[in-house]
Protein backbone atom coordinates (compact mmCIF):
# COMPACT_ATOMS: atom_id res chain seq x y z
CA UNK A 1 0.00 0.00 0.00
CA UNK A 2 1.28 3.45 -0.85
CA UNK A 3 2.07 5.54 2.18
CA UNK A 4 1.44 8.82 0.39
CA UNK A 5 -1.05 10.87 2.38
CA UNK A 6 -2.75 14.21 1.98
CA UNK A 7 -0.14 16.81 2.88
CA UNK A 8 -2.16 18.15 5.82
CA UNK A 9 -1.75 14.84 7.70
CA UNK A 10 1.89 15.80 8.29
CA UNK A 11 4.03 13.58 10.50
CA UNK A 12 1.93 13.67 13.68
CA UNK A 13 0.72 10.19 14.64
CA UNK A 14 -2.65 11.48 15.90
CA UNK A 15 -3.27 13.41 12.71
CA UNK A 16 -2.20 10.50 10.50
CA UNK A 17 -4.44 8.06 12.34
CA UNK A 18 -7.40 10.41 11.93
CA UNK A 19 -6.58 10.86 8.23
CA UNK A 20 -6.17 7.12 7.63
CA UNK A 21 -9.17 5.85 9.58
CA UNK A 22 -11.83 8.55 9.77
CA UNK A 23 -11.53 11.59 7.51
CA UNK A 24 -13.80 11.15 4.52
CA UNK A 25 -15.39 7.90 5.69
CA UNK A 26 -19.19 8.15 5.26
CA UNK A 27 -20.89 8.55 8.65
CA UNK A 28 -24.56 7.64 9.07
CA UNK A 29 -24.71 7.25 12.83
CA UNK A 30 -26.54 10.16 14.46
CA UNK A 31 -24.42 10.16 17.60
CA UNK A 32 -21.22 10.46 15.60
CA UNK A 33 -22.77 13.04 13.28
CA UNK A 34 -23.60 15.10 16.36
CA UNK A 35 -20.08 14.67 17.74
CA UNK A 36 -18.52 16.00 14.56
CA UNK A 37 -21.00 18.88 14.42
CA UNK A 38 -19.96 20.02 17.89
CA UNK A 39 -16.25 19.46 17.32
CA UNK A 40 -16.25 21.35 14.04
CA UNK A 41 -17.96 24.27 15.77
CA UNK A 42 -15.42 24.12 18.58
CA UNK A 43 -12.63 24.31 16.02
CA UNK A 44 -13.69 27.76 14.76
CA UNK A 45 -10.60 29.97 14.95
CA UNK A 46 -8.40 27.05 16.00
CA UNK A 47 -6.53 24.21 14.30
CA UNK A 48 -8.13 20.78 13.90
CA UNK A 49 -5.17 19.12 15.64
CA UNK A 50 -6.01 21.18 18.73
CA UNK A 51 -9.50 19.68 18.75
CA UNK A 52 -8.25 16.16 18.05
CA UNK A 53 -5.99 16.37 21.08
CA UNK A 54 -9.01 17.39 23.18
CA UNK A 55 -11.42 14.88 21.64
CA UNK A 56 -11.32 12.36 24.49
CA UNK A 57 -11.81 15.16 27.01
CA UNK A 58 -14.78 16.41 24.98
CA UNK A 59 -16.35 12.97 24.96
CA UNK A 60 -15.99 12.75 28.73
CA UNK A 61 -17.24 16.30 29.32
CA UNK A 62 -20.21 15.99 26.95
CA UNK A 63 -21.47 12.55 28.00
CA UNK A 64 -20.05 10.88 24.88
CA UNK A 65 -22.13 13.29 22.82
CA UNK A 66 -25.43 11.67 23.73
CA UNK A 67 -27.56 14.35 22.17
CA UNK A 68 -30.54 14.17 24.57
CA UNK A 69 -28.25 14.55 27.59
CA UNK A 70 -26.38 17.49 26.09
CA UNK A 71 -29.69 19.15 25.19
CA UNK A 72 -30.67 19.07 28.87
CA UNK A 73 -27.57 20.83 30.22
CA UNK A 74 -28.34 23.71 32.57
CA UNK A 75 -26.47 26.75 33.94
CA UNK A 76 -24.65 24.65 36.53
CA UNK A 77 -23.38 22.32 33.81
CA UNK A 78 -22.22 25.27 31.73
CA UNK A 79 -20.33 26.61 34.74
CA UNK A 80 -18.71 23.22 35.21
CA UNK A 81 -17.71 23.01 31.55
CA UNK A 82 -16.19 26.48 31.76
CA UNK A 83 -13.82 25.11 34.42
CA UNK A 84 -12.84 22.09 32.34
CA UNK A 85 -9.31 22.65 31.03
CA UNK A 86 -9.63 19.65 28.70
CA UNK A 87 -12.00 21.44 26.32
CA UNK A 88 -12.14 24.82 24.63
CA UNK A 89 -13.48 27.05 27.40
CA UNK A 90 -15.42 29.44 25.23
CA UNK A 91 -18.84 30.23 26.66
CA UNK A 92 -20.43 30.89 23.27
CA UNK A 93 -19.18 27.58 21.90
CA UNK A 94 -20.36 25.68 24.97
CA UNK A 95 -23.77 27.33 24.86
CA UNK A 96 -24.02 26.66 21.13
CA UNK A 97 -23.30 22.97 21.71
CA UNK A 98 -26.31 22.77 24.01
CA UNK A 99 -28.51 24.79 21.66
CA UNK A 100 -27.39 22.69 18.70
CA UNK A 101 -28.27 19.54 20.63
CA UNK A 102 -31.78 20.86 21.11
CA UNK A 103 -32.07 21.75 17.43
CA UNK A 104 -30.58 18.37 16.50
CA UNK A 105 -33.40 16.65 18.41
CA UNK A 106 -35.93 18.78 16.53
CA UNK A 107 -34.43 17.69 13.19
CA UNK A 108 -34.54 14.05 14.29
CA UNK A 109 -38.22 14.44 15.15
CA UNK A 110 -38.96 16.10 11.80
CA UNK A 111 -36.99 13.73 9.54
CA UNK A 112 -36.82 10.54 11.59
CA UNK A 113 -33.09 10.99 12.07
CA UNK A 114 -30.44 13.65 11.51
CA UNK A 115 -28.65 11.47 8.97
CA UNK A 116 -31.52 11.65 6.48
CA UNK A 117 -31.61 15.44 6.73
CA UNK A 118 -27.90 16.20 6.54
CA UNK A 119 -27.09 13.79 3.70
CA UNK A 120 -29.87 15.32 1.60
CA UNK A 121 -27.42 18.06 0.67
CA UNK A 122 -25.37 15.66 -1.48
CA UNK A 123 -27.69 12.73 -2.32
CA UNK A 124 -28.56 12.57 -5.98
CA UNK A 125 -25.64 14.75 -7.04
CA UNK A 126 -23.07 11.98 -7.45
CA UNK A 127 -22.43 8.69 -9.19
CA UNK A 128 -21.19 6.94 -6.06
CA UNK A 129 -23.53 4.42 -4.35
CA UNK A 130 -23.11 5.98 -0.91
CA UNK A 131 -23.97 9.53 -1.96
CA UNK A 132 -20.47 10.90 -1.40
CA UNK A 133 -19.40 13.65 -3.76
CA UNK A 134 -16.27 12.24 -5.39
CA UNK A 135 -13.86 15.07 -6.07
CA UNK A 136 -10.51 14.72 -7.80
CA UNK A 137 -7.96 17.21 -6.51
CA UNK A 138 -4.32 16.96 -7.56
CA UNK A 139 -3.07 19.15 -4.72
CA UNK A 140 -4.30 20.37 -1.36
CA UNK A 141 -4.41 24.01 -2.49
CA UNK A 142 -7.09 23.12 -5.07
CA UNK A 143 -9.59 22.13 -2.38
CA UNK A 144 -12.22 24.83 -1.72
CA UNK A 145 -13.12 26.09 1.75
CA UNK A 146 -16.81 26.09 0.91
CA UNK A 147 -19.15 25.06 -1.92
CA UNK A 148 -22.71 25.53 -3.09
CA UNK A 149 -23.65 22.43 -1.06
CA UNK A 150 -22.07 23.77 2.13
CA UNK A 151 -23.75 27.14 1.52
CA UNK A 152 -27.13 25.39 1.29
CA UNK A 153 -26.42 23.31 4.38
CA UNK A 154 -25.34 26.36 6.36
CA UNK A 155 -28.46 28.32 5.42
CA UNK A 156 -30.73 25.40 6.31
CA UNK A 157 -29.06 24.84 9.68
CA UNK A 158 -29.10 28.54 10.52
CA UNK A 159 -32.77 28.73 9.57
CA UNK A 160 -33.43 25.98 12.12
CA UNK A 161 -31.53 27.90 14.80
CA UNK A 162 -28.15 26.13 14.82
CA UNK A 163 -25.06 28.18 15.74
CA UNK A 164 -21.43 27.94 14.57
CA UNK A 165 -22.58 26.51 11.25
CA UNK A 166 -21.17 28.93 8.69
CA UNK A 167 -20.46 27.58 5.23
CA UNK A 168 -16.74 27.00 5.89
CA UNK A 169 -17.52 25.02 9.05
CA UNK A 170 -20.18 23.08 7.15
CA UNK A 171 -17.73 22.18 4.40
CA UNK A 172 -15.17 20.95 6.93
CA UNK A 173 -18.02 18.90 8.43
CA UNK A 174 -18.89 17.47 5.02
CA UNK A 175 -15.26 16.45 4.55
CA UNK A 176 -15.03 14.89 8.00
CA UNK A 177 -18.19 12.77 7.74
CA UNK A 178 -17.55 11.60 4.18
CA UNK A 179 -20.14 13.65 2.34
CA UNK A 180 -17.29 14.64 0.04
CA UNK A 181 -14.11 12.73 -0.79
CA UNK A 182 -11.47 15.45 -0.65
CA UNK A 183 -8.39 13.28 -0.34
CA UNK A 184 -5.99 14.36 -3.07
CA UNK A 185 -5.83 11.84 -5.89
CA UNK A 186 -2.26 10.79 -5.02
CA UNK A 187 -3.30 9.86 -1.47
CA UNK A 188 -3.77 6.15 -0.80
CA UNK A 189 -7.11 6.87 0.87
CA UNK A 190 -8.58 8.51 -2.22
CA UNK A 191 -9.16 5.31 -4.15
CA UNK A 192 -9.89 3.28 -1.02
CA UNK A 193 -12.80 5.54 -0.19
CA UNK A 194 -13.90 5.91 -3.79
CA UNK A 195 -14.02 2.15 -4.33
CA UNK A 196 -15.08 0.93 -0.88
CA UNK A 197 -18.18 2.45 0.63
CA UNK A 198 -17.89 1.52 4.29
CA UNK A 199 -20.28 3.48 6.46
CA UNK A 200 -19.99 4.36 10.14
Amino acid sequence: MSNIRCIWAGDTELYQAYHDREWGVPVHDDRLLFEFLILEGAQAGLSWITILKKRDAYRAAFDNFEVARVASYDADKIASLMQNAGIVRNRLKIQSAILNAQKFLAVQKEFGNFDRFIWSFVQGKTLSPCGTLQNRWSQHTDIPSKTAESDAMSKALQKRGFKFVGSTICYAYMQAVGMVNDHTNNCFRYLELKNNFKHY
